[in-house]
């Protein structure tokens, strides 16, 4: 189905505009860039319609930054008015998209998430495995640098399999090419064309929905093709149940073959395991083993250590008490997801001092 008539309209019409900021500004309040823009808003909304109205609007530059998460990650931050054009861009390709991604598609779609993700593949295991009386492997898969790696051209082939209006795909491919990967910083061994604009940048909301489209591809290919009924997927993290080591050796070959061929991508050499559930499979910050779930080792002392942390920041009174009771709420949520007990004990002895 194409999705036309006047889509691009009903995009860059004040109304939604108005909504993409408000959306956008959640959270940011505090940001000095959305203060100025906020101080003439209607101005700013006003001229980014007819901007958009016109077809002269260009996206701006990026401001990277590097930020640990934990490890080192660059960020590249779009102008205000840039990521209101990429809330609008996002609700209405996600309206589009979203309907027919696979249910085990888990990352950066409304009522998914880690958790959901986490909580579904151990009710899986425990399935498969006839509640822990029969062994079970999983094949858990990385992309090697997924985002940075992802195609502009097909990227916008795919896109436009649904929509049929020249504006707005003039508009997303605007925002899709407002950035790019330099060719050296891609240690691929695929073959690269120097002309190949590649990556989406980590941090926009776009490159979320973007991604999801990208490895649609992947999931459908697994789910028809391959016909693997145990697949989870979040990101570019890949994880398949099965009892028999060599399905899933049979099924690594066909998903890296598929990757290189149809979406110019491969999987990173040391990420890729097959692994017996009993042993414990790390998946999003969690091991998930049978009879429990527990938190990664790497993830509670980074929990612990940025809890102490904040606790002095308290202390010498470079944090207030409100913020510093949302980080400890947020790291609840995690551990009420898991058996985390002891995390809640050494968490209450830091705050106790």
């Amino acid at each position: 189905m194409l999705f036309s008539i006047d889509m691009y309209d009903k995009l860059i019409s004040l109304e939604n505009l108005f909504l993409s900021w408000n959306e956008f500004k959640r959270e940011k309040q505090n940001k000095i860039d959305v203060h100025a823009f906020e101080r003439f808003l209607e101005d700013n909304i006003f001229a980014l319609q007819e901007e958009l109205r016109t077809g002269s609007y260009r996206h701006g530059k990026y401001k990277t930054f590097f930020i640990n998460d934990p490890k080192p990650r660059i960020i590249s931050k779009p102008t205000v008015k840039d990521r209101i054009v990429h809330h609008a861009v996002f609700k209405e390709l996600e309206n589009i998209f979203d309907p027919g991604f696979i249910y085990h598609s888990y990352s950066s779609r409304k009522e998914r998430g880690t958790h959901l993700a986490v909580n579904n593949l151990a009710k899986y295991l425990r399935r498969i495995s006839k509640n822990y009386h029969c062994p079970v492997y999983a094949l858990k898969c990385d992309i090697r640098k997924f985002f940075a790696s992802i195609e502009h051209e097909k990227l916008l082939q795919l896109i436009k399999r649904k929509i049929s209006d020249e504006r707005f795909l003039g508009l997303i491919k605007e925002v899709v090419d407002s950035f790019s990967t330099p060719i050296d910083k891609l240690t691929l061994t695929i073959p690269i064309n120097s002309l190949e604009k590649r990556g989406i940048p980590l941090g926009n909301v776009t490159s979320q929905i973007f991604a999801n489209i990208y490895l649609n591809e992947l999931d459908w290919f697994i789910k028809r093709k391959l016909k693997a009924k145990n697949y989870f997927r979040y990101a570019d993290d890949l994880i398949i149940v099965r009892e028999s080591v060599p399905y899933l050796e049979n099924v690594l070959k066909q998903i890296d073959a598929f990757l290189k061929r149809e979406l110019k991508l491969e999987l990173h050499p040391r990420k890729v395991e097959i692994r017996k559930f009993q042993q414990g499979l790390d998946f999003l910050g969690y091991v998930v083993l049978p009879h429990h779930i527990v938190l990664r080792t790497k993830t509670k002392r980074r929990m612990l250590k940025k809890i102490k942390n904040k606790y002095e920041e308290v202390k010498n009174e470079s944090l207030t008490v409100e913020s510093f009771n949302q980080t400890i709420q947020s790291y609840s949520g995690m551990l009420a997801h898991c058996n985390g007990k002891d995390i809640k004990e050494r968490i209450n002895r830091i705050i106790k001092g």
